[in-house]
């Protein structure tokens, strides 16, 4: 009885008719679409800059997703579903490296379906294997569709990758 005598004490002196009521002011809207082209405009920039800077002659996908193929091996390229195994080195644009496979330790997974860069699996389509190639992957496709980052403790949100890769076997 007398805890609930202390509960009906606390709940009537919090619902006096002078109590205030902060107001929570609400920031000025923001077109966030605007924002993401305007971010999306200059991280192309950034990645024809670095193009330019090493001479590449890359193709680019719809998605953005840029490829030079160093080493070109005849062969069917690689399909949904079938497992991808690759050399490679993963580093940001500005040449900090961000991970890489351990030497003579080529890391697999399956194109379309495991937690790689989605750019990845798109570039891999248009590989076959013992191809050798340099992959830039814009950060819109640097995460899977559920938007998942993939080792997002070292590849620092909206930052672009560039991934160069061997393929080693289907």
């Amino acid at each position: 009885m007398r805890s609930t005598a202390f509960i009906a004490l606390v709940l009537l002196t919090g619902c006096g008719e002078d109590a205030t009521v902060d107001q929570v002011v609400s920031p000025p809207p923001v077109d966030l679409l605007q924002e993401n082209r305007d971010a999306i405009k200059l991280e192309n920039r950034d990645i024809d800059l670095y193009v330019q800077r090493h001479e590449l002659q890359m193709l680019t996908s719809g998605t953005g997703v840029r490829r030079q193929v160093l080493r070109d091996v005849e062969g069917p390229n690689a399909r949904p579903g079938e497992w991808a195994t690759v050399n490679y080195r993963m580093e940001l644009l500005n040449g900090d490296s961000a991970y890489a496979s351990a030497a003579g330790q080529p890391e697999s997974f399956k194109v379309e379906e495991d937690d790689v860069e989605s750019g990845l699996h798109e570039a891999i389509q248009e590989l076959s294997a013992g191809d050798s190639a340099i992959i830039i992957i814009p950060s819109v496709v640097s995460c899977r569709k559920e938007n998942f980052c993939v080792r997002t403790q070292t590849i620092p949100r909206c930052r672009c990758a560039v991934r160069w890769s061997t393929t080693s076997d289907w």
